[in-house]
């Protein structure tokens, strides 16, 4: 295959590489918060690929990332003052409901004050990263969400990580005010590809490799890279529409799919088992089987709020980021085979079989 050679994505649209930006004249001083996670060191790389200086900033820092908690607004200014754009990829990703008030801190009340840090910086653009959690949950395979969609709020309120980025994408839309302070939201589905350093999107990957799922949810998962999440926020940086979200997703599948498709990939075998389509009765499996470990000491390999999410679709179409900013997801399979790859060759995962790789 040459180079400019195009191949299907698995949705039935054929892939190319997905189209940059235009290049600036001069290097532009860009603001990125969030730099040391997924999608920040993603995008941090992209920019200064292309040339671009960077000032980037995380809640703990690290090697060319200035420590900084973006929940005080004066400290957010002075660092991006003379940045002429900005990408808030911040948060915290947590799925038990005793962190609550933890993720309305880190997702909410941070968003607030960081863009209000930004507006007196000067800075007149910036994209925010959220989730399309906050639009895309489906009760059944059939509904595939766009960005008209309305917000399932009924589910939202039980799980406090989605309900707090619902929040934050709230704060962050309500913040635009063009020309002089422009506001765009990206949605990436589930990040995959490599360096995930902490774990925290490509868990259930590791634990298919090490044979932890015992059962597959009934359930659907959408997903993307997360490399190409990053250069949608770039994407949206240079063609958004101000006050606008753009969905970035690659594929949707069933999981009882997601989870073959990994098996045949791999050699590992998938998980046997099935939860029921009925999700009072999976709670209820689950939590007996919570309660039956907890007994002998032990501790599920999955927690029941995560198996309750997974007996949902969360499905989602691409096609406005497509249309509006030249986006295209890779290869499917290319994500999957470079999220394995990476979990072992880092030593995240070990795998209870020798993969077929």
């Amino acid at each position: 295959m040459t180079s400019g050679a195009r191949r299907s994505n698995g949705n039935g649209r054929r892939w190319a590489p997905p189209s940059a930006p235009s290049p600036a004249p001069l290097p532009r001083r860009l603001w990125v918060a969030g730099a040391t996670g997924f999608l920040g060191a993603h995008l941090t790389a992209e920019l200064r690929g292309r040339g671009h200086d960077v000032v980037a900033v995380s809640r703990r820092g690290a090697v060319g990332v200035t420590a900084l908690d973006v929940c005080d607004a004066r400290a957010v200014a002075a660092s991006a003052r003379g940045a002429e754009g900005a990408f808030l990829c911040t948060g915290k990703v947590s799925r038990d409901p005793a962190d609550a008030e933890a993720l309305h801190r880190q997702n909410v009340v941070a968003t607030r004050e960081a863009l209000q840090g930004l507006r007196q910086a000067g800075v007149r653009r910036v994209v925010v990263a959220s989730t399309s959690g906050t639009i895309a949950v489906g009760r059944d395979a059939q509904t595939i969400a766009d960005e008209e969609s309305s917000a399932p709020m009924d589910l939202l309120q039980r799980w406090p990580y989605y309900r707090s980025k619902y929040y934050a994408e709230r704060e962050a839309l309500d913040a635009n005010a063009p020309p002089d302070f422009e506001v765009i939201v990206v949605n990436p589905s589930l990040l995959l590809g490599p360096g995930d350093s902490n774990g925290s999107s490509t868990i259930d990957v590791r634990r298919f490799l090490e044979r932890a799922l015992l059962a597959v949810p009934a359930g659907g998962v959408a997903f993307v890279d997360a490399r190409d999440a990053a250069l949608g926020m770039l994407l949206a940086f240079e063609r958004g529409r101000a006050g606008e979200r753009y969905l970035l997703n690659a594929q949707n599948l069933t999981l009882v799919a997601f989870f073959r498709r990994l098996s045949r990939l791999t050699g590992v075998p998938a998980p046997p088992l099935a939860l029921p389509r009925s999700r009072p009765l999976a709670r209820g499996i689950s939590a007996v089987f919570s309660r039956a470990l907890g007994a002998i000491g032990g501790e599920p390999p999955v927690d029941e709020a995560s198996i309750e999410m997974a007996q949902y679709y969360w499905y989602c179409s691409s096609e406005k980021a497509e249309r509006e900013l030249g986006w295209v997801a890779r290869d499917p399979g290319e994500t999957l085979r470079e999220t394995v790859r990476d979990l072992v060759e880092r030593g995240v995962a070990t795998p209870r079989c020798e993969l077929s790789l």
